[in-house]
């Protein structure tokens, strides 16, 4: 009896350290997925509006918060991409390390490089995407697909020192002025012994002037192709042109006329009531709320059309996660929550401020803006975005090539072939006319841009 009673707790024994073995490995088993999960994947991002690593930033602090909210997505900065910033992306591409997101400097060469995938999918099914404005929409859509998602917005335009107009008892610039007041401005207001000067440079010029004498023309002429032998392209070249020999912009007066103003440059010029009007973007509204001492309001272009600017992510075409990628993208650009949480955290931050301005068009991230950025001409400017006219360097295939980069064959100077970018600085500063090349620069910047249409199957 006894002997029995023996076997019978040695395998009651057994049965209870083989119990214990089953549920310690089924505990493992358990645990071990709950760590898989935590762990979640890895996304990587590059872009040039994260700083140094170690600065106070705020795209850098919205990645943590990103995480925070995503805490099944582990987010790495991709540093080993950095200037120059394309080739720099081509030889990740070549070397199969592409990050899943990354900045991308000209969107069309992209897709010619088959980096991006197509994110149509993705915002087709986004009701926030069609907060976008149209104008925006189109510009990154290339037969009917999708590749890019705006990271930032920006308007362009010009700044007035209303203080220097009121002390000189001359009317002060506003949102919608006509270009015949916008050239009474900038020459009524300079005074060069006196240190103050209309303009800060007049370079801008014939790329906006289309568009404001012509509502069917955009920026630097284009509209489905480039018009610069058109009487709107030949007239802001004019209009540049009178602006600087006269002496009305900071940029091309001589070192001794130069000696008058306080300041080194124009950004000190500026910052010290020596320039009436200001060429710029909404990225430098932080530090003229926090730099300068006078009054001063957005005044965008001549007439009534907004211009705004865009920075774009573009998503691996190799990426493993493309929804995370997609989420995360969204996040640090054009999604409410991202932007919402971006006002937030410059909030607390007293050393980071919002550089540009929403990209939707929700009212509740509007209304939250605009309480945090008290410029009345740039709100008013906002409400004209549906039709704004968008600077298209980033998304234009050739556009580089049509408005600097391509050779003319023209000799300027010393250059025997001038490049687009020096014929047309020659004819803003007089030494060439304009006029006697329109319709050959016209061929070419065409030319350029059905090269890159064709370059990415359009």
């Amino acid at each position: 009896m006894k002997k029995w009673l023996a076997v019978i707790t040695l395998f009651a024994i057994f049965s209870l350290l083989a119990a214990c073995s089953d549920n310690s490995s089924s505990e493992e088993e358990e645990d071990s997925g709950s760590n898989e999960n935590s762990d979640g994947v890895t996304i990587t991002i590059a872009s040039w509006a994260f700083g140094s690593e170690g600065e106070t930033n705020l795209n850098r602090m919205m990645i943590d918060a990103f995480m925070e909210e995503h805490p099944d997505i582990n987010v790495e900065i991709d540093e080993s991409i950095s200037d120059p910033w394309e080739e720099s992306l081509a030889s990740a591409a070549s070397g199969g390390e592409m990050p899943d997101v990354f900045s991308i400097a000209h969107v069309p060469t992209g897709i010619a490089n088959d980096w991006m995938m197509d994110v149509s999918e993705f915002v087709e099914e986004d009701e926030e995407y069609d907060l976008l404005p149209e104008t925006v929409r189109e510009a990154i859509t290339y037969s009917d697909s999708v590749y890019s998602v705006p990271s930032s917005q920006n308007i362009l335009g010009y700044f007035v020192n209303e203080d220097l107009y009121e002390q000189a008892n001359l009317d002060v610039p506003s949102l919608g002025m006509s270009i015949d007041e916008f050239e009474t401005a900038v020459s009524d207001i300079t005074n060069v012994n006196q240190g103050v000067i209309g303009l800060n440079e007049a370079n801008a010029i014939p790329e906006w002037y289309p568009a404001s004498a012509s509502d069917e023309m955009g920026w630097y002429t284009f509209n489905d192709g480039f018009s610069l032998d058109s009487n709107e392209f030949i007239s802001g070249i004019d209009l540049a042109n009178n602006i600087n020999t006269n002496g009305y912009a900071y940029a091309t007066l001589s070192e001794d006329e130069m000696a008058n103003f306080n300041g080194e440059d124009a950004n000190e010029v500026w910052m010290n009531n020596g320039i009436g009007i200001r060429w710029d973007g909404t990225w430098a509204i932080g530090v003229y709320e926090q730099n300068a001492d006078f009054e001063w309001d957005f005044v965008g272009i001549p007439g009534d059309r907004t211009v705004i600017t865009h920075d774009f992510y573009g998503l691996s075409s190799s990426t493993e996660h493309p929804e995370e990628a997609y989420e995360l993208a969204k996040w640090m650009g054009f999604g409410k929550d991202g932007y919402m949480k971006r006002m937030e955290l410059a909030d607390e931050e007293e050393d980071v401020s919002l550089s540009g301005v929403p990209l939707i068009t929700d009212e509740e991230v509007l209304d939250a803006y605009f309480e945090r950025v008290d410029v009345p001409g740039l709100e008013e400017a906002y409400e004209n975005i549906e039709n704004a006219v968008i600077e298209p360097f980033k998304t234009t295939p050739g556009y580089g090539q049509a408005r600097w980069e391509a050779p003319t064959g023209v000799s300027v100077g010393d250059e025997s072939n001038a490049t687009m970018g020096q014929l047309i600085d020659a004819s803003v500063s007089g030494e060439e006319n304009i006029e006697n090349y329109a319709s050959q620069i016209n061929d070419l910047a065409n030319q350029k841009y059905e090269e890159e249409l064709e370059a990415i199957g359009e």
